[in-house]
């Protein structure tokens, strides 16, 4: 076994590799950009060392500087985690011309499965079925089109050398073609450097099915059962559970010897994952083949109860495999939700900014071996702590929440009680949506496909609701109980402690004192009415007739209090002017007017449109003058590898363009002036 690793990435699977190898008492090198100085990853591992500024490319892509980092150091074998050069053959070839060992699959294999187009060749040949497409090299605009055509629509297109859901666009007819190619070769030369693209039938409402596959250096090959990742947004997973419900023991047998047949054809060796489309009726079709440790590879680990990390490590080393086929069952049901630092409600745009409170669902210690027999089994991996920032130069994931339970019901209702725990507050997140999902009827019911999310847009996406009462309470009582505590403090230290005039607790002789408090958040203003009683206040809004509220106890940011003849538990966090409240699986912002703060003005952004996000400027559809029509494309911005296009709000005059392309934008800023008709 190996004495040092180096960890090539970052966040949350750097992290989790160097858990792995602290407990197989191996030490490890983490390298980091100049914006992860302060990273986790660069904190739980043994030693760091800095390899280039923020971009990737200058960074983690360089292989160059990995490669002598590790040599430098005295690690014996490199680690690429999953991403940047996880699939690199030439990075894996390199690392074995230094004379370290590359703790993945031969570069041969990954250049078999590299290349989405040549995979579904090389399966094709292997009577593997595959979705009716065109995988060939013939990359002219007008040659795809006539496929798109005879292929019949709706079509696919995929990046050929692609992955995460990046470059692919679902073309509905003929007309849609050219955009769609256009936009999707832009990506995909952006994300992995190569235009190519395939196009194949796009299924309805097809099942998204993958099978963890394992072989080790003396031939033997196994498969570890399956994973459901239907649930997606953007062609990016966003639950994953294993093993997939509804899934009968001859279809699973079917699909892994079928994996394991497809990992055998191109000589493989450590972890990877064959990914296949399955129709309702349960046809399956080879998609393609993941090289390396997948991202959903905890939900794996849970049900069988093997720490895969530690497999990898074993079998780059040269030793067997830890089991062989007969040897693995499933235990109970892993379902994993990726917390990400986006906005569902704006098409899900990454969010940036500082965490600046992280609280997180009680975790079972994350020790494999054991952990998949836990009766409350709940894993938290992440690769951020309070106080970390996310940037724009990387995912914004922020955690990958994992539950266990004896069968699915019971792992639902695990991963409904841990996001209803989560508390987040700096930046926006989808945490409130994956609740929406868990708990929804159609996930609920395992009716699933990879459209899950569109088909209940209405229920995922409603209507915004008014705080509730409580909400609105524990921010008071936590307002006003601050306020106490800052009055109190100099009247105790008065000459006079007793001398009401010493008090700024608003008291008054003969009568009681009352005040409004004005919260809003971002659907609705609301006017709170307070007044002050010798143990309580009563407390009402415009809307709702007086009642008692008192605090019945107070620690920290943790408030108990009753309203009127109902108790409420809840966290009132404040951030300046804002007060966060979690309470019953929810959370609430709301920004309280201070009467005494000077309430400045806004200037108002009128017809500018504005960059939703910081990103670069690809491509300016509109001209200086130009009339458009509600809806029609005016720039399309990129930012996080992803395209985003900005549009006319509704018809109008494009009255001066901002920025050209290639230029950087903050978020935020204006991108065009726009006058409306």
């Amino acid at each position: 076994m190996f004495t040092k690793i180096l960890i090539a990435n970052r966040g949350e699977i750097a992290c989790r590799v160097a858990a792995t190898a602290r407990r197989l008492g191996i030490k490890t090198v983490a390298v980091y950009s100049e914006a992860d100085a302060n990273a986790r990853h660069v904190a739980v591992c043994d030693e760091a060392v800095l390899i280039g500024p923020a971009a990737a490319k200058e960074s983690y892509l360089r292989g160059d500087k990995i490669i002598a980092v590790a040599k430098a150091t005295g690690a014996q074998a490199i680690h690429p985690g999953y991403g940047f050069l996880s699939e690199n053959a030439e990075f894996a070839d390199a690392c074995a011309e230094a004379g370290l060992v590359f703790i993945g699959p031969p570069a041969s294999a990954m250049r078999a499965m590299g290349s989405k187009s040549a995979a579904k060749q090389l399966m094709e040949k292997a009577n593997v079925p595959l979705v009716p497409g065109y995988h060939g090299e013939q990359q002219d605009a007008d040659f795809l089109h006539g496929q798109a055509d005879r292929i019949g629509y709706p079509v696919l297109l995929k990046a050929s050398a692609g992955g995460g859901g990046k470059g692919m666009r679902v073309v509905e007819n003929s007309a849609q073609f050219k955009d769609a190619l256009a936009s999707c070769k832009r990506e995909a030369i952006s994300s992995f450097g190569d235009d190519k693209v395939l196009a194949e039938k796009y299924l309805q409402r097809p099942r998204h099915i993958e099978i963890q596959v394992f072989a080790d250096t003396l031939g033997n090959c196994i498969y570890l059962f399956e994973r459901d990742c239907s649930v997606q947004r953007r062609h990016q997973k966003v639950l994953e559970e294993a093993p997939a419900p509804g899934m009968p023991a001859e279809r699973r047998v079917a699909m892994g010897e079928a994996a394991v047949a497809a990992a055998r054809a191109v000589g493989y060796v450590g972890a990877g994952t064959v990914e296949f489309i399955a129709n309702q009726d349960g046809t399956f079709y080879f998609m393609e083949m993941n090289t390396r440790l997948q991202v959903e590879h905890p939900v794996t680990e849970m049900i069988t109860g093997t720490d895969l990390v530690e497999w990898q490590l074993r079998v780059a080393a040269g030793e067997p495999l830890p089991k062989q086929q007969h040897e693995l069952a499933i235990n109970g049901h892993a379902i994993e939700a990726r917390v990400y630092a986006e906005n569902p409600e704006k098409g899900f745009l990454p969010s940036i900014g500082t965490l600046r409170h992280l609280g997180t669902p009680d975790a079972v210690s994350f020790e494999l071996g054991g952990v998949a027999a836990a009766p409350a089994a709940v894993r938290i991996d992440s690769g951020v702590r309070e106080g970390d920032a996310i940037s724009p130069f990387y995912d914004p994931m922020i955690a990958k929440l994992i539950v266990w339970g004896v069968d699915r019901k019971q792992a639902l209702a695990r991963m409904a009680q841990a996001l209803a725990q989560y508390q987040i507050v700096g930046l926006a997140t989808n945490i409130a949506f994956l609740k929406r999902l868990v708990e929804g009827q159609a996930f609920a019911n395992a009716d699933l496909d990879t459209g899950l999310i569109e088909r209940n847009h209405d229920s995922l996406f409603p209507a915004a609701q008014p705080a509730p009462a409580s909400a609105l309470a524990l921010a008071a009582a936590a307002l006003l109980a601050s306020e106490s505590r800052a009055a109190t403090a100099p009247a105790a230290s008065a000459t006079n402690a007793a001398d009401p005039w010493s008090h700024t607790t608003g008291w008054r002789l003969n009568q009681s004192y009352a005040r409004k408090l004005a919260f809003a958040d971002e659907h609705k203003a609301y006017d709170i009415f307070v007044t002050y009683r010798a143990e309580d206040w009563l407390f009402s809004t415009s809307a709702d007739a007086p009642q008692t509220l008192s605090l019945a106890a107070h620690d920290g940011n943790d408030y108990s209090i009753k309203l009127g003849d109902t108790a409420t538990h809840g966290t009132v966090l404040r951030d300046g002017d804002i007060f966060h409240v979690f309470a019953n699986g929810a959370h609430h912002q709301l920004a309280w007017n201070d009467p005494m703060a000077h309430a400045g003005e806004t200037e108002s952004e009128g017809g500018r449109l504005t960059a939703p996000m910081p990103g670069k400027v690809v491509a300016v559809l509109a001209s200086k003058g130009q009339e458009v029509k509600k809806g029609e494309a005016l720039v399309i911005m990129e930012a996080m590898k992803m395209e985003h296009t900005i549009a006319a709000p509704h018809d109008g005059v494009v009255d001066d363009i901002l920025y050209a392309v290639g230029d950087q934008v903050a978020d935020g800023a204006p991108l065009l002036a726009f006058k409306a008709a």
